[in-house]
């Protein structure tokens, strides 16, 4: 008995092997399996490498930005250094530091403002009318200024 279904075992593994050369791996089924391999590893790599391209992108679109704010800072440094070099910030400087001051100037010292004084223009400021404009007015006067 046991040599019967072992020969019933390697006949069904001789119908397998047979069924699997002549039904499955045909010429055309090969090649068939073959271009769908081909596809999908050419789609992988089409994506991989697009993913790559966009990480790239954002990382030189980064250093773009910081480009320009470098160069924003530059320019500012520089004019910044300038007003350092100039004539009126060297005068400044002398009269703030060593209290230079040419010959004919005079320091005038000013007392404060009376109670009158501060209270001279009050009346005149609370006469202008502080109107409450509309949530429409306010759309016509920033699209159309002249309105």
């Amino acid at each position: 008995m046991s040599m019967l279904s072992l020969s019933g075992v390697g006949a069904s593994v001789r119908r397998f092997w047979y069924k699997l050369k002549h039904d499955f791996l045909t010429v055309e089924n090969v090649f068939l399996l073959a271009a769908i391999g081909l596809c999908l590893m050419l789609t992988c790599q089409s994506v991989i490498a697009m993913s790559r391209n966009w990480k790239l992108s954002e990382k030189l679109r980064a250093e773009k930005k910081e480009l320009e704010l470098l160069a924003v800072e530059v320019e500012a440094s520089e004019l910044e250094n300038g007003y350092y070099q100039s004539e009126e910030y060297q005068e400044l400087l002398a009269r703030k530091s060593l209290d230079k001051q040419f010959s004919g100037e005079n320091m005038v010292v000013m007392p404060e403002n009376s109670e009158e004084a501060k209270n001279k223009y009050k009346n005149a400021v609370s006469g202008i009318e502080n109107r409450e404009y509309s949530n429409f007015e306010k759309w016509m006067m920033f699209l159309f200024p002249s309105y």
